[in-house]
């Protein structure tokens, strides 16, 4: 059961960021097991257990992320993560394009949300043919995550927008892909083991607008001929 994370968790990504390298890692490997993976695995299993409660017909999926860097794409880079999140999804091995809830701890901050991260055109094309369909609807949606608080709009836009629509909505029309992220310094609900409470909270909040993405996802993707 996750029971909050700690000074080691912390003292150890900052370690990592400074000490790139494998026999500093190889020296701080139980610290990394012990302080840092673990209670991120803990984590991961608590919202799991959560989301399986809240929607027992949807096929999700957790995935916590490894410290190691693709060797392939380091880019000069050292060959360790100095952080770690974690996804939970709908779907098997294909991991993009797909609406995502996720929780990320870095050694200054930490952060959750949710998005359409990797969205293909053809996924954001029939978003916005959603939007010009029932743009109320979606307004619904917006007006109470925006009531909620702590959550930004992110996402790269178009250089060339693709449309028009009014606002709240015209923000998130010409979006290559949307995400809504909370970013918090390190604080006490970090070190607590309410974490997972408040993140399930967050959670419960954006799912609405997460169960409108897969909705498009399913559309787009059905008129590709595959498999959801």
């Amino acid at each position: 059961m996750f029971q909050g994370y700690s000074q080691e968790t912390v003292d150890f990504m900052w370690g990592i960021r400074f000490n790139n390298e494998k026999p500093w890692f190889e020296a701080h490997k139980q610290t990394y097991l012990t302080h840092f993976y673990q209670p991120m695995r803990e984590l991961e299993e608590e919202l799991y257990g959560w989301f399986a409660e809240q929607r027992p017909k949807l096929p999700l999926r957790g995935r916590v992320s490894r410290i190691y860097r693709d060797a392939r794409r380091l880019h000069g880079q050292g060959p360790y993560k100095d952080h770690l999140w974690f996804c939970v999804r709908t779907g098997d091995q294909d991991w993009t394009g797909r609406p995502t809830f996720y929780f990320e701890i870095a050694p200054d901050y930490y952060s959750y949300g949710m998005g359409f991260y990797s969205a293909t055109p053809s996924q954001m094309e029939a978003f916005r043919r959603s939007l010009d369909a029932n743009p109320a609807r979606f307004e619904r949606i917006v007006r109470k995550i925006e009531r909620g608080g702590g959550f930004r709009l992110t996402g790269e836009e178009y250089k060339r927008p693709k449309g028009h629509a009014d606002d709240p909505l015209g923000r998130w029309y010409n979006r290559k892909r949307i995400g809504l992220e909370c970013s918090r310094d390190h604080d006490a609900a970090l070190y607590s083991p309410e974490l997972p409470e408040i993140l399930a909270d967050a959670y419960a909040k954006l799912m609405p607008m997460y169960e409108y993405f897969l909705e498009f996802y399913h559309s787009a993707d059905s008129e590709k001929g595959e498999k959801p």
